[in-house]
């Protein structure tokens, strides 16, 4: 006696539905809280970058951000690249 088709469909639906709840889902979240961080971005938030900068807004421009690292260092990114908020201004 074979099963039926929605019989032999039901652990991989089941196997999608977990890997969803645990992967995709809060990977989704997460995504969602840094684009909204890098959008309500203002000057003297102190930040750092995906690729390790630390450093204080001083300037906001549609898709780039100054950031001064020292007294005259100033440095402009991609507001994509801001990784993380550490004190806000």
């Amino acid at each position: 006696m074979n099963p039926g088709p929605l019989v032999q469909l039901f652990p991989l639906v089941l196997i999608f539905g977990v890997m969803y709840f645990l992967m995709i889902r809060p990977q989704m979240k997460q995504q969602k809280e840094l684009a909204q961080m890098q959008s309500k971005l203002k000057k003297n938030d102190e930040v750092v970058t995906s690729g390790g900068l630390h450093g204080t807004v001083v300037n906001l421009k549609d898709s780039v951000v100054t950031l001064r690292l020292d007294e005259n260092v100033r440095v402009d990114v991609d507001r994509n690249c801001v990784g993380r908020l550490v004190k806000e201004g």
